[in-house]
């Protein structure tokens, strides 16, 4: 739904938390949530809707008359998409997923196809005047890579140069439409890109070099034209829990990422597990992580130092072996927990992360996508579980009361500069 109408943000849920891998699944839980949700959050407004289709349900929605029919119910129901996830390409409920999530990675044509559908359904569903974007996964799994250099770079310049396909269409869906469609890298812990620094490496290394070559090359335009339209159409998605477990500066990445011309498309709004180790027992810390280390999805820890060293675990079920013997003040763990609890128990979430983001929305305006994207609600603590609709309408929720107190906030500190 659209908020904070000055600088035109649209604000939804990914329907990745709901499981359903086929078309008529996804299309069962859109009937059963998105108009219930909408008439208790936007009952007078069209309210924006945040996709997720596995590679099987693109497939299956753009065959015979069922993307037509699905848009017609979109305008019926006065609902909108202008998001979507690609980051899964499979499966993504109640199976063992972990490194799986990544497959197939940037190198393979089959992402490739799988994004390329994802743009065909988005451009069709897209409403004029509003950009869409498309999430979609760091470029492949670090640890697949980091032993063997001379295939990375194999693996780099192959992503480049599908990420420059992409492009090319991209900008002919804007010239045949006049929609500005744009696919954003997501970094998070242990993806190939999964920092601030790693992202601007890879654009200035790898994807405009590489890219600018392929777009100069096949539509006969200049080196420079090609790179503006890479940097128009390929950006990062900011999800809040994954550069929080990077302890990085929220205003720091926004600023670099601005100097360096990367452009960010998409804000994911999630909160990652924080626990001070200096405070409690840390028998009574590994007691309550445990419940969160589970068998579904990776849950990635990084710890900080006093000396401000990071240290990584490739699974939290990995890094609670190291608890008791860890020189580590703080641990920060790559699991989706409700955007609306702060503390539970000895634990915290990096729920100040996504506050500093709301904040700098006031004067970083280039990205106007917001989506809210707590995805482990079947594999969350038993004492954290609500029924699902009432846990996404918390969320957003807490997320309008937030962005209201900014709002107020900046209105008081210009009333206070007029006196």
């Amino acid at each position: 739904m659209k908020i904070n109408n000055d600088r035109n943000h649209h604000l939804t849920y990914c329907t990745n938390v709901h499981s359903g891998e086929t078309w008529p699944q996804v299309y069962a839980n859109l009937k059963q949530y998105l108009p219930s949700l909408k008439a208790r959050l936007s009952p007078n407004a069209p309210f924006g809707v945040g996709l997720r289709l596995s590679d099987l349900a693109a497939r299956e929605l753009l065959a015979q008359q069922n993307l037509e029919r699905f848009k017609f119910w979109l305008a019926e129901q006065d609902l909108y998409v202008f998001t979507l996830n690609g980051f899964p390409y499979g499966n993504f409920h109640h199976s063992i997923i972990k490194d799986r999530v990544y497959a197939p990675d940037w190198i393979e044509q089959d992402r490739l196809n799988y994004t390329q559908r994802l743009l065909k359904i988005l451009s069709v569903l897209l409403p004029k005047g509003i950009e869409g974007s498309i999430s979609t996964l760091p470029l492949s799994y670090k640890p697949w890579w980091q032993d063997n250099q001379v295939a990375l770079g194999k693996l780099l310049t192959a992503s480049s140069l599908h990420l420059a396909q992409l492009t090319a269409q991209m900008n002919d869906i804007e010239q045949d439409t006049g929609k500005i469609l744009h696919l954003d890298l997501e970094p998070e812990p242990d993806g190939l890109i999964e920092n601030g620094t790693e992202v601007i490496n890879f654009f200035k290394d790898w994807l405009w070099p590489i890219g600018r070559k392929y777009l100069a090359f096949n539509r006969g335009i200049t080196l420079s034209k090609a790179e503006d339209l890479l940097r128009k159409h390929i950006r990062i998605c900011y999800d809040t829990c994954h550069f929080a477990v990077e302890y990085e500066d929220p205003a720091t990445v926004f600023r670099r990422f601005q100097s360096h011309g990367i452009n960010i498309g998409k804000i994911q709004l999630s909160a990652a597990v924080k626990v001070d180790l200096t405070k409690s027992d840390r028998h009574q810390i590994h007691e309550r992580l445990r419940p969160f280390a589970e068998s579904t999805y990776l849950h990635q820890v990084i710890e900080q130092w006093e000396d401000g060293t990071l240290h990584h675990y490739p699974d939290l079920i990995v890094a609670l072996l190291e608890l008791e013997r860890s020189p580590a003040c703080e641990w920060r763990t790559h699991f989706h927990v409700p955007i609306f609890i702060e503390n539970y128990q000895l634990l915290q979430s990096t729920q100040d992360h996504i506050v500093q983001v709301l904040q700098l929305l006031e004067t970083f305006s280039t990205c106007c996508h917001l989506e809210i994207e707590t995805y482990t609600w079947d594999v969350l603590p038993a004492p954290m579980k609500l029924d699902l609709f009432t846990s996404i309408e918390r969320e957003y929720r807490w997320v309008l009361q937030k962005m209201s107190e900014i709002g107020e906030t900046k209105k008081f500190a210009l009333q206070s500069v007029e006196r």
